[in-house]
């Protein structure tokens, strides 16, 4: 992979190549490996053509994420190492790849290749390809890392509106016997290569002396958060900023996915008790529009940070979240529109706290290997998303064997929720510029052995 398409120097744009031709190259990979939030179609089939219960159908998601978080933390520096292009193709290969072994898997009913391939190996692709365009996009976009990041993270986000009325077409056309699946998931697997190749062929990386046209447009207080040194993935896990941010991002997720995981029933059984009942279509409807929230918010806050300064976004993500939570503790239930409003807003932080953290990490860390130091920050993901859905459904279940019912089911839990928030507030304030004894020296970044597209980034 060293020569051929693959090789770093075939990608290094010429003069005048259009770097708004990068968001769609990445934009072709994130909508792809966005079908994972999408998963949930397939349940009910596999279920009943395999026999299988709620929790086993749930495994290959659950194995993907896992492996999202693994290969991004893991994978990262070799990312950095071995360019955009490289990263992509890996991740259309295992991402693809994981479809047709699940397909096999569903055909021949060993589940175990359903997970393996949709799971294991199409988790690694979900990984290397999150991150794949990450770096790029920060280095084309110095002036906007926010809105760069933001537009890439959103087709993340918004993967899985195209790919589950597709999926529920494709199965209603197949049928969702053990051959309708598996033919349904072997086109999902070839469709999804051509997909992105387009991100593939598209990518390229800047020129050692290009340059972007405008400054950075935040304001003074936050271009004081912008270093001009670089640190590297191994130096970068040394800082407390660094962990602080760990903090941060594992505390907004918990407080989205808390209400995203649960927002179907959580939303019926606060207003069971009331004389305006939720139906299970509205239900349905309210989730439809927290993740249209969910992916507005990518675009919409990260952009919003490239003017206000990342620290400042977060802010606003920790302390209007703990209020808005804080609103749906203590009149949640007195409104369906000021419940459904508060869960849009956590909704629209925490698809933003997802988009704008690569643009933070550029400010702290430089433009060296923020694609390596992202992917270890991802780790942060894997917690929460164990942590949030363990908090709700734990106090709950102990709540309704307390014999409570209703908005009490989750009342502890709500205030859990405003109490990490607060931590995370707290651990945002704490962020400072990085210590210079954990700077590259520059001749390091920009010497020989430093790849053309990172030659030049200390300025």
């Amino acid at each position: 992979m060293s020569s051929g398409l693959l090789d770093r120097s075939r990608i290094v744009a010429s003069p005048g190549w259009s770097r708004w031709l990068v968001p769609p190259a990445a934009l072709s990979v994130h909508l792809a490996i966005g079908q994972a939030y999408a998963w949930s179609v397939f349940k009910p089939p596999l279920e009943s053509a395999m026999g299988l219960s709620g929790t086993q159908s749930a495994l290959p998601f659950q194995l993907g994420i896992v492996m999202l978080g693994l290969s991004a933390a893991f994978g990262g520096t070799l990312v950095e190492r071995n360019g955009p292009r490289w990263a992509m193709f890996v991740s259309l290969v295992c991402f693809s790849t994981g479809f047709l072994v699940a397909a096999l898997g569903v055909v021949t009913g060993q589940f175990w290749l359903v997970v393996l391939g949709y799971g294991g190996i199409g988790g690694i692709g979900l990984g290397i390809g999150y991150i794949s365009p990450v770096s790029t996009l920060i280095k084309w976009f110095p002036d906007r890392p926010g809105m760069a990041t933001g537009i890439a993270i959103m087709g993340f986000g918004g993967g899985a509106l195209i790919a589950a009325p597709w999926s529920s077409w494709m199965l209603g056309s197949f049928g969702v016997d053990s051959a309708g699946i598996a033919t349904t998931l072997a086109v999902h697997g070839v469709a999804y290569a051509a997909f992105m190749s387009l991100g593939v062929l598209l990518i390229r990386v800047p020129a050692a002396d290009w340059r972007p046209p405008s400054p950075p447009r935040a304001p003074a207080a936050a271009r004081r958060m912008i270093t001009t040194a670089n640190v590297s993935a191994r130096n970068a896990v040394r800082t407390p900023q660094f962990w602080c941010l760990w903090i941060v991002l594992c505390l907004n997720v918990t407080a989205g996915i808390g209400i995203l995981e649960k927002a179907a029933p959580m939303i019926v059984d606060f207003f069971a008790d009331t004389a305006t009942p939720v139906a299970a279509g509205a239900a349905a409807g309210f989730v439809a529009l927290l993740s249209l929230t969910n992916m507005a918010g990518r675009f919409i806050w990260s952009s919003t940070s490239d003017v206000i300064g990342r620290k400042n976004v977060y802010r606003v993500y920790l302390g209007a979240g703990a209020l808005l939570y804080l609103v749906i503790a203590l009149a949640g239930s007195l409104s369906t529109p000021v419940f459904v409003l508060a869960a849009m807003g956590i909704l629209s932080f925490y698809g933003g706290g997802f988009a704008t953290v690569p643009a933070y990490l550029k400010d702290l860390f430089g433009t060296y290997q923020v694609g390596a130091i992202h992917g270890r920050l991802l780790t942060a993901w894997s917690a929460a998303g164990v942590l949030g859905p363990l908090i709700v459904n734990a106090v709950a279940d102990s709540q309704e064997a307390a014999g409570r019912t209703g908005a009490d089911l989750y009342t502890v839990s709500l205030f859990v929720m405003i109490g990490l928030l607060v931590v995370g507030f707290v651990a945002n304030e704490l962020i400072r510029p990085v210590d210079s004894r954990y700077h590259e020296p520059v001749e390091a970044v920009s010497g020989p052995a430093a790849p053309a597209s990172e030659k030049g980034a200390a300025r």
